[in-house]
């Protein structure tokens, strides 16, 4: 009986396994196919071509003393809207590098949150099956995903304790 039990135990963790493996496949593909999209955007130059820069009121490293650090976040106004493609973030994010140059660091999904909630939307934006979250102070929802820079926190953690600011 003990044996039959141990059995079925060690199946279940075997396909419980496999699944976790799929879905973690699934999305390393989702993730892949972002990062080969913003690769182009290692040099600040190029982004900024493309319509993605430092905006009034935003454009300092933005750092919580004792968490960690984001960087600085290029945005692009352009697209900034209530349509999220994961393959076009809203904002490329840049951390200071050792010799003060930006580095690439995370990518970020941005949605006005008063205009997703006036379009009558009762859960926030998702993106590669991950929900976008409120920021309160800046009004928008938000995704952070460190696909640059490691992030201890977690992928898709807004503060990064591998950042800090000058």
């Amino acid at each position: 009986m003990k044996r039959k039990v141990l059995v079925g135990m060690g199946l279940i963790l075997v396909l419980m396994s496999l699944i976790v493996t799929g879905v973690s496949a699934h999305a390393q593909h989702d993730l892949a196919k972002v990062r080969t999209a913003t690769a182009k955007y290692h040099r600040v130059e190029v982004a900024r071509q493309d319509g993605y820069d430092l905006r009034e009121g935003l454009d300092h490293c933005f750092d919580n003393p004792g968490v960690g650090a984001m960087g600085f976040h290029y945005i692009n106004t352009d697209i900034l809207d209530l349509k999220l493609d994961a393959l076009q973030p809203e904002a490329m994010v840049y951390v200071p590098g050792p010799k003060g140059q930006l580095q690439l660091g995370a990518v970020e999904y941005i949605v006005p949150a008063a205009d997703w909630d006036a379009a009558g939307h009762t859960e926030p934006p998702m993106v590669l099956d991950h929900h976008l979250h409120l920021n309160k102070t800046l009004g928008v929802y938000v995704l952070h995903i460190w696909l640059w820079k490691n992030n201890p926190a977690g992928m898709f953690e807004d503060w990064n304790p591998m950042v800090s600011c000058p």
